[in-house]
């Protein structure tokens, strides 16, 4: 009977598959930054998330957009800067990166300023 249970999990084992469940889905609500084409990452309680990197990896899925304009810290004028987001995203927590957003919505600026553990980013 033991055997019969253990089944699903050889079989995970064999296919190259953790026998862990599938990776879960985090809510995730900071500092959305975006300085630079190609380039973001998400700040909040647990530190620096990154997003994308300019010739590098880029997470699947759309990123937050800003509510209204006035919710966005433009940087020198242009479409670069950051704003305050929370997203449901998958992420490899040893290297900080976030693999997939599930989904992203822009909050106001006064809901991240708010928080006491993030720091407003510098342009």
């Amino acid at each position: 009977m033991m055997l019969v249970a253990a089944l699903p999990v050889l079989e995970a084992v064999a296919k190259g598959k953790s026998a862990a469940a599938k990776a879960a889905v985090e809510n995730r609500c900071g500092w959305f930054v975006n300085p630079s084409p190609a380039n973001a990452w998400l700040i909040d309680r647990d530190g620096e998330w990154i997003i994308a990197t300019q010739g590098g990896e880029q997470a699947e899925g759309d990123w937050p957009p800003p509510i209204a304009e006035k919710q966005w810290v433009s940087y020198g004028g242009g479409s670069y800067g950051h704003g305050c987001a929370c997203m449901r995203v998958l992420t490899d927590r040893k290297t900080m990166q976030v693999k997939r957003i599930v989904s992203s919505a822009g909050k106001t600026l006064a809901q991240c300023r708010r928080d006491p553990k993030l720091a407003e980013p510098r342009d």
